[in-house]
């Protein structure tokens, strides 16, 4: 862990320093993005430039104050280097000031940091370890506005919010709409604050990095979305699916966007981001059905049901993707391809009670039609597949 004080050993400069997963011992984890990072603001910093800087202070700035070696997910870790985080930044900003009026300092910056956009980063990420006291409360606020019913009150509360900075409103911001459940809520929340739902009026009221903090997350949620393969999580697919339409809902539903303006873009580029990820799942979700419940079983019944629970929760995103043919298309046909299959797997059940095989397809495809059709119907089916073993 950090070390108590300056006084401490320096370690030798030859000492490799281990790459970090969790930069600053997840200091400022509530602001930082998945790469890659085509939206960029000044709330959000990317995972990739948050570890060159950590890189940088551990074997440049701070080697006598800061072991490579501490357990980044120990809470004690993360204490000392707060207490630490004065001595820290000053030496940062020293270094940097120079860089600023000095072309071989600046240079030689940049090669520690790895790159010219680590560089041109760096000042963002000090300021979020600066701000770090103050990202612990926005994330309590972020927290609190979920139980917030009263718009009246939650408008109050947000307006109590420090925007008069922009770059400590930013990250605020971000680290606020990491925690809320129901972004849509603060939208109209600003809205009520500013009078309208027009984009010119929401900046004039001081809370553009509360969209830009919004579109963000979006953006952080298209990652998740490039797993492909047998490995791929579905539940966080899924989940990464339900909150971009959440996050996107409270702009292009709320937001009067200008029509060539900077957030309109963001909004269509992440929007075709997401689809472009989401459709090939589809498009392989009625022949996994298919391959999972007919006779001679080619497919299984996991990639089956997984691509069924996609399916449900792109019914509820709709509208925040640019795949409604294709949805339809498949909807419809997977409706289809669930009723032929339960009815033959059903008869054959009948036919021969004993077939373990044919009940455990059965269980499988009813549990896909609750997820197409409605619990009512996949218990009729359950009460079927009951009477049909007890023959």
């Amino acid at each position: 862990m950090p070390q108590a004080s300056a006084s401490s050993p320096k370690p030798s400069a030859a000492r490799p320093v281990r790459r970090a997963t969790r930069p600053f011992f997840g200091a400022i984890e509530c602001v930082l993005v998945a790469e890659p990072v085509d939206f960029e603001f000044d709330g959000a910093i990317a995972r990739g430039h948050a570890t060159a800087a950590w890189g940088w202070l551990v074997r440049d700035v701070a080697p006598d104050l800061i072991d490579p070696d501490a357990d980044e997910t120990a809470p004690a870790s993360l204490a000392a280097l707060t207490a630490l985080l004065p001595e820290l930044l000053a030496r940062a900003r020293k270094l940097l000031a120079e860089a600023e009026t000095n072309r071989e300092a600046q240079r030689l910056l940049q090669i520690q940091l790895g790159g010219e956009e680590q560089f041109r980063r760096l000042p963002v990420v000090l300021n979020a370890l600066k701000c770090r006291p103050l990202l612990d409360k926005a994330q309590s606020f972020g927290r609190a506005t979920n139980g917030i019913q009263d718009e009246g009150a939650l408008a109050l509360t947000l307006q109590s919010m420090p925007l008069s900075d922009r770059a400590v409103a930013a990250l605020l911001m971000q680290a606020a709409v990491s925690q809320a459940a129901n972004p849509s809520r603060l939208m109209t929340a600003v809205i009520r604050i500013a009078g309208s739902a027009a984009e010119a009026s929401i900046v004039r009221a001081g809370f553009s990095p509360l969209v830009d903090a919004i579109l963000a997350h979006a953006q952080n949620q298209v990652p998740t979305l490039s797993q492909f393969g047998p490995f791929a999580d579905i539940d966080l697919i899924c989940r990464a699916v339900d909150r971009f339409h959440r996050l996107i809902r409270a702009v292009h539903g709320y937001v009067e966007l200008a029509r060539n303006g900077r957030w309109s873009m963001v909004v269509a580029a992440l929007t075709k981001q997401v689809s472009e990820r989401v459709e090939p799942r589809l498009r392989d979700v009625v022949m996994d059905v298919n391959k999972a419940l007919r006779r001679h079983r080619e497919g299984t019944d996991r990639l089956a049901l997984n691509g069924v629970y996609l399916l449900a929760t792109v019914r509820d995103a709709r509208d925040s993707l640019a795949l409604n043919a294709l949805f339809d298309q498949t909807w419809m046909q997977v409706g289809q391809a669930l009723e032929i299959h339960i009815q033959r797997n059903l008869d054959m059940l009948r036919r021969d009670p004993s077939d373990r095989i044919v009940a455990e397809r059965l269980d499988a495809a009813i549990k896909m039609a609750e997820l197409r059709f409605n619990a009512e119907y996949a218990e009729v089916l359950r009460r079927a597949k009951d009477t049909a073993e007890k023959r």
